[in-house]
């Protein structure tokens, strides 16, 4: 196995940072590790992305380069070798949302308000070159994931119709992709940097998955966090927001939202079971409940009345006894 620490350090003694300190950083759901740099009183990080695990650092520097030409908070890329998978970049420091709202509760509408500004800013700008489309199709296959991970024997019948269903809802009120979408824009991605100005003050990670996609998609991602509770009247204030900001047609974004929302929430509690069933990582089934309720809500609009019934009646309520059943089926230790 390539020694990572041996390559990471011959990085980092091409650059200024050679000999400086390291501490690592928390994770995601990828491959990727992350370790904090500090030397002579200052800080950078240091992202390790392996090419043989599947990951590619550059998508990454081109959308970091696209965010902050748009004068957003992207962290500056310090130096780069995407042969080997090494990035370093400005260290934007810990105060993620989803750290400074539990210390701060009255601050969550400000941070939520900056953050749904800063989107408002984004779809306002031209897109980069070469993003792939979030296209209907794709989104359908995405949300398919939760039949395929979470749901265990399902008829292939009800399988077909269940996305055949959610193909027609995302064709009819979600196929606009105007936008550049992060696709995990949410508060453990975000941080809050109150010493810039405006938009500048949300700091952005996780982007490299960005494509081109719905005005509303990154809207949901926020509202709808897997990770967090977020008040059902921060949604209803953002949303309005955002519609205020952009003169978007309300009627046909609420559809887009909640149309948006299912998708999004399906394939989550799809990806979930599969990173416990398939890599190890029992504890996202814990995040499975809220999810659920997130879905039910959306399930609920009328732009969905066809699809409710099929997803409703084939995937099993996220149980004490189905969720024990998933971590009991998970792998022991992660997939090399």
């Amino acid at each position: 196995m390539t020694d990572r620490t041996a390559l990471a350090e011959a990085f980092m003694n091409g650059t200024d940072w050679a000999g400086a300190q390291m501490a690592p950083l928390a994770g995601d759901a990828s491959n990727r590790r992350y370790m904090r740099l500090t030397k002579d009183g200052r800080s950078a990080v240091l992202m390790d992305a392996p090419a043989d695990r599947g990951e590619d650092v550059r998508p990454f520097v081109h959308i970091a380069r696209h965010l902050a030409g748009m004068g957003l908070s992207a962290p500056r890329i310090l130096a780069e070798d995407s042969a080997q998978g090494f990035l370093l970049l400005e260290d934007l420091g810990d105060d993620l949302f989803a750290r400074v709202i539990p210390r701060d509760p009255g601050c969550e509408a400000l941070l939520y308000g900056a953050a749904t500004d800063a989107l408002a800013h984004l779809h306002a700008q031209p897109l980069p070159e070469g993003l792939a489309r979030y296209d209907p199709a794709l989104m359908a296959d995405m949300a398919a994931l939760a039949f395929e991970w979470y749901a265990g024997d399902v008829d292939s019948l009800r399988r077909a119709a269940a996305h055949a269903s959610m193909l027609a809802a995302l064709a009819q009120h979600a196929a606009d992709d105007c936008v550049l979408i992060q696709r995990d824009y949410h508060a453990e991605n975000l941080l809050w940097l109150p010493e810039r100005t405006g938009i500048a003050r949300v700091g952005l990670l996780d982007f490299q998955d960005a494509m081109r996609g719905h005005p509303a998609y990154d809207l949901v991602s926020l509202l709808q966090d897997a990770r967090r509770d977020v008040p059902q009247q921060v949604e209803r204030d953002m949303i309005a927001r955002y519609l205020a900001e952009t003169g978007a047609p309300e009627a046909e974004f609420d559809a887009a939202y909640h149309v948006l929302g299912a998708q999004r929430n399906l394939r989550i509690i799809g990806v979930f079971a599969r990173l416990c069933l398939r890599d190890g990582k029992a504890h996202y089934i814990d995040l499975i409940p809220r999810v659920w309720a997130y879905l039910n809500r959306d399930l609920a609009r009328p732009a969905l009345a066809d699809l409710a019934p099929l997803i409703l009646g084939a995937l099993p309520e996220p149980t004490y006894d189905h969720l024990e059943d998933l971590k009991n089926r998970c792998r022991t230790s992660p997939t090399p």
